[in-house]
């Protein structure tokens, strides 16, 4: 079993008097997680999975004495896709304030429904986590950084789901099952999307597009939405956890690009997924955007896992010049340069440290990724 890094902080706070949520795509080890952390604690666990229609029923019309009836003696309540259950903020909102021996943990594939449901009736009440397909630190820590560094191209074809590092030779298969069902479940529940084939759609179009920036509306022209429903899929995308966009660095300077947006897959696996191309990197002509990709999702996931509070963006002006990633924290701007080619000349844009000056510049590449990674 692979461990995760935001395994021990969860543990630290069991026992706090407040519910636990921990949200992230299907399959990305959620319940794996779960059980590792009660393990030997069989007798006092109470696990119940809000895919299951008869759980959703149970908790219909709920009280605190009912609760009290369902729970019993057990001290450890998990409730695995609480985001299927009707009222269910308001369910653990009953437990935490009246049931102060039962703690209480909770999952969500959908950052959407999972946080309009348990936002209001838990203020003050919970600690939420975010977990992630496989980060590369932590392949490093279940391994070593020879061996997560040998399996780099591995990770730029087939990703870092936990099923797929687990079940070498599988890949394609499992991919294709992930991106075409799993991932979209929630999705095409919540927002009953009439048009899931526009979604698919939608989703090579972002797929071809990594690293480029995107237009919604030259994106609706090209798959037949309008504007509004493309930005609707796109934000609904983004709270599934299969995409994240990054915004334009601007502060009014006369030639950069105030609105623009780039998009990522959380994953390159299902990104390749979604375009059917598996092939090795010498065959590929989409090698840049495959390592952009890459390095800018796995530092997304180094961030969040390391508490470094960021803004990050990137920076392009009219006249096309650009800096691939920015991040902002503690009053100073750094711009990364993000190449496949270590001995490739980079050469930043001097227009950009005129309006940013003091800024940090670096080249991140195959030769040095890992000290930005870890």
């Amino acid at each position: 079993m692979i461990n995760r890094k935001i395994t021990e902080e969860i543990k630290k706070r069991i026992g706090l008097g407040k519910a636990i949520v921990i949200i992230g795509a299907r399959q990305v080890g959620k319940t794996t997680l779960l059980k590792s952390l009660v393990e030997g604690m069989s007798g006092r666990v109470l696990w119940l999975n809000g895919d299951e229609s008869d759980i959703r029923e149970i908790f219909s019309n709920i009280t605190s004495t009912r609760l009290k009836a369902i729970i019993g003696d057990k001290s450890l309540l998990i409730i695995d896709e609480a985001q299927r259950i009707n009222n269910v903020g308001l369910t653990i909102k009953l437990i935490v304030d009246n049931l102060p021996g039962v703690q209480v943990i909770v999952t969500g594939s959908s950052a959407l429904e999972i946080s309009d449901k348990l936002k209001e009736p838990l203020t003050g009440r919970k600690f939420e986590f975010v977990l992630y397909p496989i980060a590369f630190s932590e392949s490093v820590e279940n391994s070593s950084l020879i061996e997560a560094k040998r399996l780099l191209e591995h990770r730029l074809i087939f990703g870092s789901y936990p099923e797929i590092i687990t079940h070498p030779g599988s890949e394609i298969e499992l991919l294709n099952l992930l991106s075409e069902s799993y991932l979209y479940k929630d999705l095409l529940q919540f927002e009953n999307i009439k048009k899931p084939a526009a979604l698919d759609n939608l989703l090579l179009a972002l797929a071809l597009q990594i690293g480029n920036e995107v237009s919604y509306n030259e994106l609706g022209q090209l798959i037949g939405l309008n504007q509004v429903t493309v930005e609707k899929y796109v934000d609904l995308l983004e709270k599934a956890f299969v995409i994240f966009r990054l915004t334009s660095l601007s502060r009014n300077k006369r030639n950069e690009i105030k609105k623009g947006r780039k998009i990522y897959f959380f994953d390159n696996g299902i990104r390749n997924a979604i375009i059917k191309n598996f092939n090795p990197l010498k065959l590929r002509q989409d090698i840049g955007a495959l390592w952009e990709n890459f390095i800018v999702s796995e530092r997304i996931k180094t961030n969040h896992y390391s508490k470094r509070y960021v803004n990050s963006y990137f920076w392009r002006t009219h006249s096309q010049q650009e800096i691939d990633y920015i991040e902002e924290y503690g009053g100073k701007i750094y711009a990364y340069e993000i190449k496949w080619n270590p001995s490739r000349k980079v050469k930043f844009p001097e227009s950009f440290f005129k309006s940013y000056p003091n800024s940090e510049k670096h080249l991140i590449t195959p030769a040095n990724f890992e000290d930005f990674l870890l």
